[in-house]
């Protein structure tokens, strides 16, 4: 039995990270959690890729019914989207330990994917501090990427590997993760349309993303939420990135093929979490943009560096 530490007292958040073999040793130690959680009458969300879903599921029989599961594969195809959806879940049950299995990375995840699940790990431990929860993320030791592992170890304070819980020594800040997320962006070798702007030029910005899009495998839909995407991080630039920005267009073909807009301006990022938290009415800080933003592109890439701040925004195409 593997045996995840629980919340101890007003305002403790635990963050584990389950290092796990197999199904059998995934569902094993998952199913635990959950088992105890239930016991213990907390409330417990259960957010994992679909296939892991359905041997949960079966594992906990009856207890099934008393679990929120989501698909994790769909909820958190844009990483950027997930904390929110986590943290409405906590705040649903206000004054009570909420316990959240929550894997947002798996066996086939594009390395631009694991890099902003990376990031979010590392802001989990920002957004819940003082918060009565456990997270518990599950890692698949033999699908995963060395590199993936280390970040692991990296974002979450303790580990559960071969059924012992420990402290990680190579638990780190979220800042000083979240700064080595932000690597150099690979450029694309093909056709790359790009237009400056500047104070005044929103319309320009919103016609010539409109008729790009046009010419692409988008639906009428998707285009529209495209050009609504590049619309708010283009007025992000005027109000907060200095006035003037620079938005790239192009496409890409094969596996995953899509659309990707870039917009780059000489801002800075000055809450790592904006954007990750839905804003309430009455936010002002500009939040609300980036948050939109992260709900309607299938993967958002951020960087916050010195050169400026970037935003990647990617959607797939038919």
């Amino acid at each position: 039995m593997i045996t995840v530490p629980a919340p101890t007292g007003h305002g403790a958040f635990v963050h584990p990270g389950l290092f796990y073999q197999g199904l059998g040793e995934y569902v094993a130690g998952v199913g635990d959690f959950v088992r105890a959680a239930l016991s213990a009458d907390e409330p417990v969300l259960v957010a994992v890729p679909g296939p892991h879903l359905d041997a949960l599921r079966e594992d906990l029989g009856g207890s099934a019914a008393e679990i929120t599961w989501t698909d994790m594969k769909e909820l958190g195809r844009n990483p950027g989207r997930i904390l929110a959806a986590l943290q409405d879940f906590a705040d649903r049950h206000a004054g009570r330990a909420a316990r959240i299995v929550g894997e947002p990375i798996w066996p086939g995840r594009s390395q631009a994917e694991v890099l902003e699940a990376t990031r979010h790990e590392a802001l989990i431990n920002t957004a819940f501090a003082g918060r009565p929860a456990t997270i518990l993320c599950p890692y698949d030791v033999r699908g995963l990427a060395p590199e993936v592992l280390a970040d692991a170890r990296r974002t979450h304070p303790t580990l559960i590997e071969k059924g012992r819980d420990l402290a990680s020594p190579a638990y780190t800040d979220a800042s000083s993760v979240s700064a080595d997320c932000d690597r150099p962006l690979p450029e694309h070798d093909g056709e790359v349309l790009r237009l400056e702007y500047s104070h005044g030029g929103l319309a320009e910005v919103r016609e010539y993303a409109e008729g790009w899009a046009r010419g692409t495998a988008l639906t009428p839909a998707r285009r529209g939420d495209l050009v609504l995407a590049v619309s708010e991080a283009a007025a992000n630039s005027l109000a907060h990135g200095g006035g003037e920005g620079t938005l790239r267009l192009w496409s890409t073909a094969g596996p995953g093929a899509g659309v990707v807009a870039e917009i780059h301006d000489g801002g800075r990022l000055a809450d790592p979490l904006a954007g990750r938290r839905r804003p309430s009415l009455a936010s002002t800080n500009g939040g609300r943009g980036l948050w939109m933003i992260h709900q309607l592109c299938d993967l958002v890439e951020v960087r916050a560096t010195d050169r400026g701040f970037t935003l990647r925004l990617h959607m797939a195409t038919p």
